[in-house]
């Protein structure tokens, strides 16, 4: 199971989960050319351990647990792991 970074993140980036990630999996960062060029942050299927740390770290509530995912928001289940396909 990962976490799913969903709608409330879109245009916010706020980038405290990224601080809070012990595995890097948030992408982009800020450091990262991409960060300018998309409307939200997303996690790495794969790479995510599955801790939790960002779920309460990010100030929109914008993360979940797949799982636990919204239904009105589980379209962006699909678009976190095609972030990483491309």
């Amino acid at each position: 199971m990962a976490f799913i970074i969903c709608e409330p993140c879109i245009d916010i980036k706020d980038a405290a989960c990224v601080d809070v990630c012990p595995v890097d999996c948030i992408h982009p960062r800020k450091d990262e050319p991409a960060f300018a060029t998309v409307d939200m942050l997303y996690i790495h299927p794969d790479e995510c351990i599955d801790c939790g740390a960002c779920v309460p770290a990010c100030p929109v509530a914008a993360i979940f647990a797949l799982d636990e995912t919204p239904h009105k928001w589980s379209a962006f289940i699909d678009k976190n792991r095609s972030y990483f396909d491309e």
